[in-house]
């Protein structure tokens, strides 16, 4: 079997990591000693397709055809507000797919494509970087995701996955990840409390976690999976387009390769604020302006200025740490360390934050861009008994529930639950010789289900025939070690299993990726394949039985 390689695949940057022939996790840097690569996606005119720096040179020769930021639209739909934030200042189109996703438009001639296939690419890149370093081919990889990500982003990100020919054999939360890297636990005796901060390019997530023994076990964990570094680019982004227009009423917004330059030098006077107070930003030739004047913009900026701008993205970082907190029954002087992961916790409003939060200086001992993928590839030596001085025990994000009535939202597998974790759910027919039910699945924490993320659509099928309330279905969600949620039925009466047909809301089909795949000339056979449940380890939440009609289940109130 090939080893199997750690990926973080990144909003900013991505990096791939391996065991070493002494069983420490390392970095694999490509042919030119970079350790990161850019999550940049590039379409050249001559048709051809570049990956990370080549890409990110192309932003201003060739912006509409160069991606960036894809990971804040993998398992996305169009109309969510943030994509639409991202949206209106991207160089390049967004669209929506046939389902409502979001896809981009790139190419010549321009073609949808979707953010699972722009990953995908980055993927590929970070393979062949691994095989280069490793002179060995690498098919199997551990990918890290956010905590927070719901069940359709990481489905997608196991889609892009297969499009790059990876066997994705386990999908691990980058918090948990960090943690491994950190070597948490061979810090200190007995039972410890940690908690993991993660503010990368494009999420957010805090995790807490006790680690006793070699075993992480997550308490709670909660974030943003909207918010990262990429939205402090856009206040300064924001700033400097306000201040032109006001000074010299031009609108830049249409000016693709002024835009373009200009956010590159936003990013870039971020990355110098977080070590100095102030920085100077000067692009000659910026544009022409109403008179066809050429416009040399020169702008001296501050750290308390961008601060002040982004007052309130700070702000959107304390309840979900503090909610962490609440959920565990904890306080902050409970928790021993707080580890730092993820670039933008270089900015310093950002560790002040955090120092204020949980009353400690925060833990900076690890390249918070690295830390994740080294984690990722110490758990893949886990994986394939390599190693074996740590285990992860996890928790699911969000709650995971049904619709019931007109738009209540009944929980079936609170937040928080243990990993794998499995529940049951009894339902009864409400019509005579009724032949097939329907329910909504969604996952969120809001009591109307129109403020969740909806699934799918969970048909059940070939019911035998009976008077109402003789035939019980019982519905059975299981969410596994990733986070990764499945569904089954069987009809009680007669043991038999029904059928089940998820309709979901979005994603990639199976027909889709296979013709991608085949497109990109990958081997069909790996397709589709998830890994093996065991159900000796799932844990079971006590079932209880709600009545069930053709449609939805009828308005019920809660326990």
């Amino acid at each position: 079997m090939s080893r199997i390689i750690g990926i973080d695949l990144g909003t900013t940057n991505s990096c791939v990591a391996a065991l070493d022939d002494r069983g420490t996790p390392r970095v694999l840097a490509a042919e030119d000693g970079s350790r990161t690569i850019p999550s940049w996606v590039s379409w050249t005119p001559n048709g051809a397709v570049v990956v990370g720096a080549p890409a990110q040179r192309q932003a201003v020769s060739n912006p509409a055809n160069t991606v960036f930021g894809v990971k804040r639209l993998i398992g996305r739909k169009v109309n969510a507000e943030d994509v639409t934030w991202f949206a209106r200042l991207a160089p390049f189109r967004i669209v929506a797919a046939t389902n409502g996703d979001a896809w981009v438009r790139i190419g010549e001639p321009s073609t949808p494509t979707s953010p699972q296939e722009v990953a995908a690419h980055v993927l590929r890149r970070l393979r062949a970087v691994a095989e280069n370093a490793l002179g060995e081919p690498v098919t199997r990889a551990v990918v890290t995701v956010p905590a927070y990500f719901d069940e359709m982003q990481r489905q997608a990100t196991r889609h892009a996955g297969t499009i790059a020919g990876l066997d994705i054999v386990r999908i691990l939360n980058e918090p948990t990840a960090a943690a491994l890297a950190y070597g948490a636990h061979r810090v200190g005796q007995g039972r410890r409390l940690i908690a993991v901060f993660d503010l990368g390019g494009g999420t957010f997530d805090i995790s807490i976690m006790a680690v006793e023994n070699g075993i992480f076990e997550v308490l709670a964990t909660g974030g943003d999976s909207a918010l990262g570094g990429e939205d402090w680019d856009r206040r300064i982004l924001e700033m400097l387009m306000d201040e032109i227009f006001d000074k010299h009423r031009i609108d830049l917004t249409a000016n693709v390769v002024a835009m373009s330059r200009l956010r590159e030098a936003a990013e870039s006077a971020k990355r110098m604020l977080s070590t100095s107070s102030e920085t100077t930003i000067a692009l000659p030739f910026l544009c022409n302006d109403n008179n066809g004047a050429p416009l040399n913009f020169t702008r001296t900026l501050t750290r308390r200025e961008v601060e002040a701008k982004s007052a309130e993205l700070l702000e959107r970082l304390q309840a979900p740490c503090k909610r962490a907190l609440a959920d565990t029954g904890l306080t902050a002087a409970d928790i021993e360390e707080v580890l730092l992961v993820g670039g933008m916790t270089r900015w310093p409003a950002v560790q002040t934050l955090v120092e204020s939060i949980f009353g400690k200086k925060p833990s900076k001992g690890a390249n918070p861009d690295e830390v994740v993928a080294l984690g990722a590839a110490a758990y893949a030596g886990i994986l394939s008994g390599d190693a074996d001085d740590a285990a992860l025990l996890d928790v699911t994000p969000r709650d995971i529930g049904i619709k019931v009535g007109e738009s209540q939202f009944v929980t079936i597998i609170p937040r928080n639950s243990m990993l794998p974790v499995r529940a049951r759910r009894l339902f009864a027919t409400t019509s005579q010789d009724q032949k097939f039910v329907a329910i909504e699945l969604y996952q969120g924490e809001d009591e109307d289900v129109g403020g969740n993320r909806r699934l799918g659509r969970v048909v059940l099928g070939d019911l035998p025939p009976g008077p109402a309330g003789s035939v019980r279905v019982e519905l059975i969600l299981t969410i596994d070690v990733e986070s990764i949620l499945e569904v089954t039925a069987r009809e009680l009466k007669s043991g038999k299993e029904a059928s089940v047909t998820i309709r979901p809301t979005g994603g990639l089909s199976q027909d889709e990726i296979f013709e991608i795949v085949a497109r990109r000339r990958q081997e069909s056979s790996m397709v589709g394949k998830l890994p093996a449940h065991d159900d000796s380890s799932v844990r079971n939440v006590s079932a209880s039985e709600i009545p069930l009609s053709d449609g939805v289940p009828p308005k019920r109130e809660p326990k």
